[in-house]
């Protein structure tokens, strides 16, 4: 089983579905430890990706993910839009020139694009950030493509490593964004960017998988 260009535009579409369902808590999450706009960014972001990428014709999946990446950066304030305009960027020059994806070539793209957010955002796993679901996830899916697993087992890996780094996110202090400047309160909350980069790994998981 391989990935393609039309279950990486449902995962996209998928995405942009499960931030517009979860728009009120991410923001709610946010509120706790940051500036309270999360999800309503994330949202606005992703609003104005969909007619972008339904419009591609003739497009691949680096051509996918790089119109999703300009738009972000374009649209979404606060360090998300460059954040994930990062992650979708290093997707798309991962994935150049490739029709279609197996298992090993996913988890080269996972990994290009969480060293590159990892680089632009200067956080570490343990940072109380994204790269607390973003890292593991990546960590588990190589670990699966490595060990010869089905694309579904690999996915599936992945998902539970996200949901697993995002949980792990409430007793952590910050030491990175806005939430840092809270200093020990900023323990006992789960970070926003971390739940939002599990909506993502899950929403690759179910469009590629064609789950619900």
């Amino acid at each position: 089983m391989a990935i393609t260009y039309e279950q990486g535009l449902a995962f996209v579409q998928g995405f942009a579905a499960a931030i517009a369902e979860n728009k009120e808590y991410l923001t709610q999450l946010d509120s706790e430890i940051g500036d309270a706009d999360h999800g309503t960014n994330m949202n606005r972001g992703m609003q104005a990706v969909l007619p972008k990428v339904g419009s591609l014709e003739g497009a691949d999946l680096s051509q996918l993910f790089k119109t999703t990446a300009m738009t972000l950066i374009s649209t979404v304030g606060g360090a998300s839009g460059p954040l994930y305009g990062t992650l979708f960027l290093g997707l798309g020059t991962a994935v150049t020139g490739k029709t279609a994806l197996s298992t090993e070539d996913w988890s080269q793209a996972l990994d290009a694009a969480v060293q590159a957010v990892r680089a632009r955002g200067k956080a570490e796993p343990g940072d109380k950030t994204m790269i607390d679901a973003l890292q593991p996830a990546a960590d588990s899916l190589r670990e699966a493509a490595q060990d010869g697993a089905t694309l579904e087992a690999a996915l599936a890996a992945c998902e539970q490593a996200a949901e697993q780094g995002m949980q792990a996110t409430i007793p952590l202090v910050a030491r990175k964004g806005r939430a840092s400047y809270l200093g020990e309160r900023s323990a006992g909350h789960q970070d926003p960017g971390a739940t939002s980069s599990w909506l993502l790994v899950r929403a690759a998981r179910q469009a590629i998988t064609a789950e619900t």
